[in-house]
């Protein structure tokens, strides 16, 4: 009976942690209007460039960046997690294909790829960890965490979808630019960030989930002010 209630509050743990990370996807792309165009093979052709995407990083750090301990005891290898960062500049261009593959107002381009390319990251990254972590004997906050950094990454996905889809605009103003492309590049070094702010100020896990937290949020807002300002102005 013990065993049995032991199993029951297991898989209970599993599947909150499994609603939390996985019921805002859904949310988001029931509720944005995605179902009405029809694009749900589209996503799932984005998450395919996903796959591919992170199939040709993974041969190309294997190659020329063989895996180390970057985070033990405190310590962080800096330059190499930088290489390893700037490697992960090819997403964007994972991205803007996905986008032009999309036919449609940009709206659509941004919502199909940034939920598509996050949802296949939810599933190759965070699934398979809940699955056998959250199901253990042991309660562990640590997958709360996980699925809450999820939605952080949807969030995320989103804004870099947006952003590339206003660098890749002929129409916009020279002057807006710079602020797109720095935003691009934070975006793409935010888990090196996280890493260096994490061990420079002793951060324990909530703490840094709350600071990335607040880095993606803040990046979403100013992204949104970009688009919107853009959306006004063609009109």
């Amino acid at each position: 009976m013990c065993e049995f209630s032991l199993k029951k509050m297991t898989l209970f743990h599993f599947g909150n942690c499994c609603a939390l990370a996985y019921t805002p996807y859904f949310l988001i792309y029931k509720y944005s209007g995605l179902p009405d165009y029809g694009v749900f093979w589209k996503c799932i052709q984005a998450g395919a460039v996903y796959l591919l995407t992170q199939l040709g990083k993974m041969l190309f750090l294997a190659t020329f960046f063989p895996a180390t301990e970057s985070l033990q005891s405190g310590r962080l290898d800096l330059l190499g997690e930088t290489f390893k960062s700037t490697v992960d500049l090819a997403d964007l261009f994972g991205v803007n294909f996905i986008m032009s593959q999309v036919p449609g107002k940009g709206e659509l381009k941004i919502l199909v790829a940034g939920i598509g390319w996050a949802t296949a990251e939810l599933g190759v990254t965070r699934f398979l960890p809940l699955w056998v972590g959250a199901r253990g004997m042991e309660f562990d906050w640590k997958y709360m965490q996980m699925s809450l950094e999820s939605n952080f990454s949807l969030v995320h996905h989103i804004a870099i979808a947006t952003l590339v889809w206003l660098w890749s605009r002929n129409d916009l103003k020279r002057s807006i630019l710079p602020f797109v492309g720095t935003l691009l590049l934070i975006g793409t070094y935010k888990p090196l960030i996280a890493d260096v702010v994490t061990v420079v100020f002793h951060l324990n896990d909530w703490t840094a989930l709350a600071f990335k937290a607040a880095f993606t949020a803040i990046s979403g807002l100013l992204t949104l002010h970009l688009y919107v300002g853009f959306t006004q102005s063609s009109y």
